[in-house]
């Protein structure tokens, strides 16, 4: 399948929130990406319901919401019914990590799981067949803007792997200093779907960078 880019909003514009979906509208991107951030799981507060509530209200593409959050079983029906297609939650964060994946099914969203850098992939092993995304993070989670973790290659070589052997169908998603120059490398590492944050907000045209990385 061709790679799939999704932009996040953790480096949105927030004064003019409006712009920047009507933005990714109108842009190559395949889905707005959304941080779920509550101060404990990781040092710093996003936003939440009422803020994808009103992104889902004039997206035209689905949601990704990654939710950096303890308890995130507490939410996940809250989450999808303000608009999430997509709910990925954390192994960290997750004592009973099939219910939850289970629990995400329920609510008719797709099941994500996220690793953070230091993490093994081993651990999804009995869970992968399950799951319909696996997010590599590649950076430590909480903050924008933060540099590649170069040891990401390693994992996602292994993730392909277990994703083979366990014949499942989940994607690859890394999120944490994606941008132009590491792009092609990792796409070409197996992954499916590109998170970029700063790299797209930042630039002077962000739907040319979008497209460039959709060119890989």
């Amino acid at each position: 399948m061709k790679h799939l880019i999704a932009p996040s909003f953790l480096s949105a514009d927030f004064a003019h929130l409006q712009t920047d979906i009507e933005m990714i509208n109108n842009s190559d991107a395949d889905w707005f990406h959304l941080d779920v951030m509550d101060g404990v799981f990781v040092p710093n507060i996003s936003f939440g319901i009422p803020v994808i509530k009103s992104i889902k209200k004039y997206s035209k593409k689905p949601l990704d919401v990654h939710l950096m959050i303890v308890e995130p079983d507490r939410y996940l029906s809250s989450f999808r019914e303000a608009g999430a297609d997509i709910l990925t939650v954390h192994f960290e964060a997750c004592t009973h990590l099939n219910r939850s994946v289970q629990a995400i099914k329920a609510t008719g969203a797709k099941a994500g799981v996220a690793l953070n850098p230091h993490t093994p992939v081993s651990f999804l092993e009995d869970i992968i067949e399950y799951l319909d995304l696996v997010l590599l993070m590649s950076v430590n989670p909480g903050f924008g803007g933060q540099r590649f973790i170069p040891n990401t290659f390693s994992k996602i070589e292994k993730l392909c792997r277990l994703i083979t052997e366990k014949h499942s169908d989940a994607l690859i998603e890394v999120d944490g200093g994606v941008d132009l120059q590491n792009a092609n490398e990792l796409i070409k590492s197996g992954v499916n779907v590109l998170v970029a944050g700063k790299t797209v907000f930042s630039s002077p045209n962000p739907v040319e960078t979008i497209r460039q990385l959709k060119l890989g």
